[in-house]
């Protein structure tokens, strides 16, 4: 095999394993974007733990041959950027809409894929318009937290009552 050969089949490689390993990606063109606008979309990326690639598209529908994952080959077309979310699906998706909200709803989001399933455009907004995983965690023990609270007041308001009618039956037994 000539080194051209070995190189692309690296990056099929390289690329197919990051798209396999994904807990979430997603698929976006980012015509009219320009280099400051690309510079800035990366850092947040990054500071946000999320992989920003660009890739050729031959290259990404060859990736996807052989892996278990729904049939996207059709959304490579054109300038195609790949959003990979290795941890958490809504972070990458956040970050995309955030961006986009202050550059004219660029780049757009061509398609998803969150658990090895297929989500639209929609979706994957409506999957940004999530709260942050710290958030739920915040809502949930505040709703764990509050029936537990609950009962400790019950529960001590019982042993008050409960004291109380020890003291007056001690009482009575004095004057007895």
């Amino acid at each position: 095999m000539s080194t051209v050969i070995e190189q692309k089949q690296k990056k099929v490689d390289d690329l197919a394993a990051k798209m396999n390993g994904a807990t979430a990606f997603y698929l976006t063109d980012f015509t009219g974007i320009n280099v400051k606008g690309m510079t800035d979309l990366r850092a947040r990326l990054r500071a946000a733990g999320v992989e920003y690639v660009v890739v050729k598209n031959t290259i990404a529908r060859r990736a996807l041959e052989g892996l278990e994952l729904p049939d996207i080959a059709s959304f490579f077309t054109g300038p195609t950027g790949l959003v990979f979310g290795r941890d958490d699906a809504v972070t990458a998706a956040k970050v995309l809409a955030d961006f986009a909200k202050e550059h004219e709803d660029r780049p757009t989001v061509k398609v998803g894929v969150v658990d090895r399933l297929e989500m639209s455009t929609d979706q994957v907004k409506r999957l940004a318009a999530l709260p942050s995983r710290e958030q739920l965690y915040a809502e949930l023990a505040g709703a764990m937290q509050a029936p537990l609270s609950q009962l400790a007041f019950l529960m001590q308001g019982m042993l008050s009552e409960f004291v109380g009618l020890l003291e007056a039956l001690r009482a009575r037994k004095d004057n007895e």
